[in-house]
C-alpha cells in the first residue's frame, strides 16, 4: 500500500505542476495571482532561472519512487517509516501549484498559496527528521542521494520559497509605504534566512543538500534584485554573502569532522 501511495503521490505531483505551469493553457506562474510571483513584484523573490533547481529535485523524487517500490524495498523499516511523509509532501508540492492555478486574483488567493506552502514546509520538516533520525553507518550512495539528497534539496529550497511566498503576499496586499523599509527589512530576513539555514544543517548532522538549495535561491534572489528593475544594491550583496555561508559552514565543518582524531 505504501509502495503504491508513493507512486499515486509522485503522477499527482507531475501534473499538478503541468498544471500550475500553464501546461493545458493556464496561466504561468509568474503571471498568476495578478503577476504575484514575478521577480520584478516582490523584493524577496528569486529571478525565474532559480525554479529550474524543481527538475534537480523532481528527478530526485523519481528515483526515490522507484527505489521505494523496489521488491527489496517493500519490507524495509524505513520505508515504512519515511515513505509516507516522503508521499504527503508531494501531494502538497503539487497541491501548491494547483493553488496558484485556480486561487483567482483576489488577495485571498495569495494567502491561500502561503496556507499550502507552510504545510508542505511542515511535512518536509517530519520527513526530514525522520530521514535523519533512521539513518544508519552503512547506508549506501543510493539511499543517501534518493532519501537525504531529494528531501534535503525539497527542504531547503521550500525553506527558501516560503520567503518568497510571504514577501509575495505582503507586497501584494499590503501598502504602498512599506516599499520604503524594503532594504532592510531584506537585509534582516536574509540574516534569518542564514540562521534557519545553518541550524537545518545542525540538526541534520551537517547535510549538506538542504543548504545548497538555499544558496541557490539565494544567488538567483542576488541577481534579480542587482539586475532586475526592482533594484536593491543592500538585498542583493546580503543574497550573495548569505548564499557563501549556508553552503561554506556546512562542507567546512563536514570536512573538519573527517580529521578529527579518533579516541
Amino acid at each position: 500500500m505504501r509502495q503504491i501511495v508513493v507512486i499515486s503521490a509522485f503522477c499527482f505531483m507531475i501534473v499538478g505542476d503541468m498544471v500550475g505551469i500553464g501546461a493545458f493553457g493556464g496561466t504561468p506562474i509568474q503571471d498568476a495571482i495578478g503577476g504575484a510571483f514575478d521577480p520584478d513584484a516582490s523584493y524577496l523573490t528569486p529571478a525565474t532561472t532559480a525554479f529550474s533547481i524543481w527538475s534537480v529535485i523532481y528527478l530526485g523524487l523519481l528515483g526515490y519512487t522507484v527505489w521505494q517500490a523496489l521488491p527489496s524495498q517493500r519490507t524495509s523499516e524505513r520505508q515504512r517509516v519515511v515513505g509516507w511523509w516522503v508521499a504527503l509532501t508531494m501531494v502538497l508540492n503539487g497541491a501548491w501549484l494547483v493553488t496558484v492555478q485556480f486561487a483567482g486574483d483576489g488577495s485571498g488567493a495569495v494567502w491561500a498559496t502561503v496556507v499550502v506552502l507552510a504545510l508542505l514546509l511542515a511535512s518536509l520538516c517530519v520527513a526530514y527528521a525522520m530521514i535523519v533520525r533512521t539513518r544508519q553507518p552503512h547506508d549506501g550512495v543510493v539511499a543517501t542521494a534518493l532519501l537525504d539528497g531529494a528531501t534535503g534539496l525539497h527542504l531547503g529550497w521550500a525553506t527558501l520559497a516560503t520567503v518568497a511566498n510571504v514577501a509575495a503576499a505582503l507586497t501584494s496586499t499590503g501598502v504602498e509605504s512599506w516599499a520604503a523599509a524594503a532594504d532592510p527589512v531584506g537585509v534582516v530576513v536574509i540574516a534569518v534566512v542564514v540562521v534557519i539555514a545553518l541550524a537545518l544543517a545542525a540538526w541534520s548532522r551537517w547535510s549538506v543538500a538542504p543548504g545548497l538549495a538555499i544558496a541557490w535561491g539565494l544567488v538567483w534572489l542576488a541577481a534579480a534584485r542587482l539586475g532586475g528593475d526592482l533594484h536593491s544594491t543592500p538585498i542583493g550583496v546580503s543574497a550573495i554573502v548569505a548564499a557563501v555561508i549556508v553552503v561554506v559552514v556546512p562542507v567546512g565543518i563536514r570536512v573538519l569532522r573527517q580529521f578529527r582524531p579518533v579516541d
